[in-house]
Parts: structure tokens; sequence; C-alpha cells
């Protein structure tokens, strides 16, 4: 492919992506496709020869597009959202043809910089205090982690280093396995599971604190585990609270949870993965307030600020913390501005070396909607769950499960879990609307995300007609 077939076939996939996002309501929401369908679909093993790009393309629709579920479809209410817009699929596309490598400043000096602005540019938005700003006089700053779960693991693992640190200034004897066996981590029952993971990954103790009746962790149990632990000679050390469960999105209490972390020299990370995006408006900013306690945060943009996947953005108090656990200086790595004070090496913040130039996206989307417009469309979303909750608090056969704060919906038929159970069997068979269920309680719960940009109020009324229609049949043949 030379330069002027890849004009024309760029244009082309362009006009292929337009058409696909234009009209993706008309296709079903959930595949209709078992295990291993692709492989009857395609050859054993790769050409030998070059193929033609157009039949490439014929087998995107042949044999990709039977087993995607689309994600971006205004039917499609399972999970959290992925955010999408066209400034961020244009940025992407510039990201993909530059091909840097950012992992120093002097690998690429746009891609390090713009990523330093633009999580100050979103701090900002946030209304985050001064000190995790990297351009003000604050010791701390942002930086993209492709993933939540890499942020919380990033956190895990610089916790654990300055815990080791602090401990041994003052028992120099203890050796750092000795320290490492008695570290204990905690974090909510309604946690993400990537949670309980990063521990795993960190070889820690991982502690799961129970919740109170509206699913928030609070102080008093906390404190209640943290003071049996140290009685038992553990070392707590690390608290991952959560802003938006996945489960229920509720918000753990960190007014509470902060000053008993800072007390304990704990860290304090800030899970706010889905929820976070919203808190740019000021109705929704309150839900962060304890922030000024934490030592790290982070949410996703490419959940609900139209970013597209991915792009995760994590903030630190103090940027020496996540530097000095995993700072490494192989002389091919340097470079001659590094000691200035000026710039920043994002390998030093990160699991991986190598990153790809993701403020782009950022920058696109910030420039294209404006606080304004990122504003509208959280408020859009809300409304559009509040409008769903409204039908179902209208059906007396159905209840509401957890307070609704965002875009999202726990609600379940009065009942059994297998009645819920069943009814969630026959929307999945149908393929008309996605969802997905979780635990509360002991209780099967049906969650309805709001998650297409596209998704409008008649497409709520839509779902909802189509999940009482098959409630009926359900109910009916329970009773013949």
């Amino acid at each position: 492919m030379d330069f002027e077939e890849f004009r024309r076939r760029g244009k082309e996939m362009v006009d292929y992506v337009a058409d696909y996002l234009e009209n993706i309501e008309q296709r079903p929401v959930y595949p209709d496709v078992q295990p291993g369908y692709l492989r009857t679909l395609v050859p054993t093993e790769a050409p030998e020869e070059p193929e033609k790009y157009e039949d490439v393309l014929k087998d995107v629709e042949r044999v990709i597009m039977p087993g995607v579920t689309h994600w971006h479809s205004p039917y499609f209410y399972a999970y959290f959202p992925t955010s999408s817009s066209f400034p961020a699929m244009l940025a992407d596309m510039l990201c993909t043809g530059i091909g840097c490598i950012g992992f120093s400043w002097a690998a690429s000096p746009a891609c390090t910089e713009l990523e330093t602005v633009m999580l100050d540019w979103l701090g900002k938005m946030l209304k985050l205090p001064e000190c995790f700003i990297a351009g003000t006089q604050g010791c701390g700053g942002g930086v993209i982690q492709g993933t939540a779960s890499e942020a919380t693991l990033m956190s895990l693992l610089a916790a654990r280093c300055k815990a080791i640190r602090r401990v041994q200034s003052v028992n120099p004897e203890l050796s750092e396995a000795e320290i490492f066996s008695k570290l204990v981590a905690y974090t909510s029952e309604q946690a993400h599971s990537s949670v309980e993971r990063a521990g795993l990954i960190g070889g820690v103790m991982m502690k799961k604190v129970p919740t109170d009746n509206k699913f928030s962790l609070r102080g008093d149990m906390l404190r209640k585990m943290i003071d049996e632990d140290k009685a038992a000679g553990l070392i707590p050390f690390y608290l991952c609270a959560t802003l938006g469960t996945t489960s229920s999105c509720s918000f753990d209490n960190l007014l509470e949870l902060g000053p008993i972390c800072n007390d304990e020299l704990m860290w304090m990370h800030i899970d706010a993965a889905y929820a976070g995006s919203a808190f740019i408006c000021p109705e929704f900013r309150p839900l962060l307030n304890g922030v000024e306690f934490a030592d790290s945060f982070n949410f996703n943009p490419h959940k609900w600020l139209l970013v597209n996947f991915d792009c995760s953005a994590m903030w630190v108090k103090r940027r020496t913390d996540i530097i000095g656990a995993f700072k490494m200086e192989p002389v091919y790595l340097k470079h001659d501005n590094q000691e200035s004070g000026l710039v920043t090496d994002y390998r030093h913040w990160q699991i991986p070396l190598g990153r790809r130039f993701r403020s782009l996206k950022l920058w696109f989307v910030f420039r294209m909607f404006g606080l304004k417009g990122l504003q509208d469309h959280i408020r859009k979303q809300v409304a559009l769950a509040k409008e769903f909750e409204s039908l179902v608090r209208a059906d007396k056969r159905f209840e509401i499960c957890s307070e609704v704060v965002l875009g999202l919906v726990c609600f379940r038929l009065r009942g059994s879990n297998e009645l819920n159970e069943a009814l969630l069997k026959r929307i999945t068979s149908s393929r008309e609307i996605h969802l997905v269920p979780c635990q509360l309680a002991g209780t099967f719960v049906l969650r309805f995300a709001v998650c297409s940009r596209a998704t409008e109020s008649h497409h709520i009324q839509q779902a909802w007609k189509h999940i009482t229609q098959l409630t009926f049949e359900l109910l009916q043949e329970r009773v013949n």
C-alpha cells in the first residue's frame, strides 16, 4: 500500500466507521455466536502471498461483525460506558500516524509535555487540590495510565515501597521480607475485583471491609479492622476507596476514611473509574470532597468523558513517592535534560516502558467540546438514568435496589433471585438490549447503565417496553 492508496483507503475507512456508528442500532446489540465461531471462518494459517484490501474489508463484515458486542449501540446498557467521539477518533488516528514511543522527555518532548499540561487542565476541571497539579508549586502531578486497574496497582506498589522504607527507618534491624509479610491493605467489599488482584500481584494481604446499608465504606468499620490488625502485629499501609462502585455506583465516605489513613500513615488511593467524569459538574463535585486526604486519585476519561479507550487519568500528591519506587536509569535511557527539573520521564510512573501519545485525545476533545459540552453530556446521561428510574418505580412489580446518583440504575423484579435470573436470561437471548447483573447483599440485581453517546429518551422508553413485555411473558408462563 503506497501513499496514494493509503489516502484513498483511509477515506473509505472513515466512511465505513461513520456508516457503522450512524446505523449501529440496526444491528443486534449482542452477538448470536458460539465459542469458537471465528476459527471456522478463517484459514488455519496466514497467507503466503499478499491479499487484496477489498477482500480484507469484506471479511470485516463476514468474520468480525457477527461476533461484535456493539458497545456504542443505544441499546447497550451493560457494564459502564466506553467513551467515543469523533474528535477522539481523529486524535487516535494522528497518534497512530506519528507512532512515537514516549517513555522519556527526549523520546518525544511533545508527547510528554502535552500529557503533563492536559492532566493539569483536567485536574483543574475537577477542582483538585493544588498539590496534585504539576504546573503549580505542588509536588505532585498527573499521568495517563492504560486502565484504572493499572493505576490501582501502581499506587499499591508505591505505597508498599514507601511503607517498607518508613518501617526500616525506625526499625533498621527488620529485613524487607519480615516487613513485607506483615503489610496489610484494605478496600471495600464492594470494590472492583482489580483491587483484590492488585494485592495478589503485589504479594500483600488485601482485606475487604464491610459496608453500610448504602454499600458505602465508613470510617468506623475501617478503624475497627485497623486496630485489630495492629494488635495482631500487622502493619496497615494502604486503602483503596471507591467513588462509584461497579455494582451499584455507591460512594465510600472519604471525609471519614481520609483522616484515619493520614493518622495511620497509610496511603489512600481513590478509584473513581466511572464516576470521576461527573465531578467536572459543580452539582456532583461534592462527591469528591475528601480528596485532599488522598495520596493518589484516578478515573477513566475513556469511560464517560468522550475520550476513547485507553485513557485512565491518575494523579499523585507527591511524585517522588511513585518515582522512588520504580526509577531505573540505564545509560541508553538517559538524556541531557533529565536533571533540569523541568521535564518528566513518565516511564518512572508506570509498569511498561513504552507509552502512546494518548494526551492528543484529551487535547482534541477538550478543545472541540469545551467544558460546557462535556458537562452537557454527563447531565444528559444522568437525566436518562433518572427517566428509567421513574419508569421502574411506576411499575409495582419492580423495585429500585440502590440510590440512583449518576447514570446507573440497579433494579429487579420483586421476588426470588431465580426469577430475576430467568428474566435476565430472556433479555440476553433476545439480543435487543444488553444488561449485566450484580449481587447486592446476596440479592441478584439487574444493572441498567446509560452508556452510548447516541442514547436518547425514546431508546430508554423502548428498552423499558421490551423489559416489561418479557416480564409479562415470564410471569404468565409461571401462572399457567
